[in-house]
């Protein structure tokens, strides 16, 4: 996988709007679930990548740092046999003092190859540490968004459970109204009161039926008075 293709799929992830995708989700719990897989995934692969990407910028780093050192080195050299060179000239030793001309003239060519490898690098490292900058800024992003995820489905979690505990106890609510119990004592207390007046008409009843006998009997008495009195006049006639 090319730094360029790395970058774009992580900058994409990292930019994701998961707000439009829950909208879009008929199952939000579990579009946060699979997403969650998804960005933990993506996160570890980028990661990856990112770190060997990060590997190969800090060898580019340190062999730019060996040509710097290796120039700086021949640099040295180059001076040594330089000074060496005019040493045997001032004595004389015109022979010896070209030989280490020669030298320092190699030195100096080693140095500017060194130079050339390291001045070379340069662009290559600029690019390869803003890449590295902007793949690191974006794996932050995506950590940030994969807290949002498991915050969002945590809630999420939480608030379908309340739903769920409010929709069980709104229905067992509705059962008691349906089965409503006291119904049952009301229709028992009608029945009582129905019996209760049942009795009292049994007994009003019994009562009425006392009184035309006492009725009946007073009646009675009052004949046997007027024949009683009637047979008085009849004896003293």
């Amino acid at each position: 996988m090319t730094k360029q293709t790395i970058l774009g799929r992580v900058a994409q992830l990292a930019k994701a709007n998961i707000n439009s995708l829950l909208d879009q989700a008929e199952d939000p719990q579990k579009m946060l679930d699979q997403l969650i897989r998804d960005y933990t995934n993506n996160i570890r692969e980028a990661e990856e990548a990112v770190a060997t990407i990060i590997g190969n910028l800090r060898m580019v780093e340190l062999d730019h740092k060996e040509d710097r050192d290796v120039a700086a080195e021949w640099g040295t050299k180059a001076v040594a046999a330089s000074r060496k060179g005019d040493e045997l000239r001032s004595d004389g030793n015109a022979a010896e003092a070209d030989r280490f001309d020669r030298l320092a003239k190699v030195a100096l060519h080693r140095q500017l190859q060194s130079e050339r490898e390291a001045r070379d690098a340069e662009p290559t490292i600029a690019s390869q540490t803003q890449v590295v900058g902007r793949l690191k800024t974006a794996l932050d992003q995506m950590k940030i968004k994969l807290t949002q995820l498991k915050s969002q489905r945590d809630q999420l979690v939480a608030r379908a459970r309340t739903s769920q505990a409010q929709n069980r106890m709104l229905d067992a609510a509705q059962n008691i109204d349906v089965l409503d119990p006291t119904s049952e004592l009301n229709r028992f207390e009608d029945k009582v009161r129905r019996e209760e007046a049942r009795a009292l008409g049994k007994q009003e009843l019994a009562a009425s039926s006392l009184d035309a006998q006492f009725e009946q009997l007073d009646s009675l008495s009052d004949e046997a008075e007027v024949e009683a009195r009637l047979a008085a006049l009849k004896a003293t006639t």
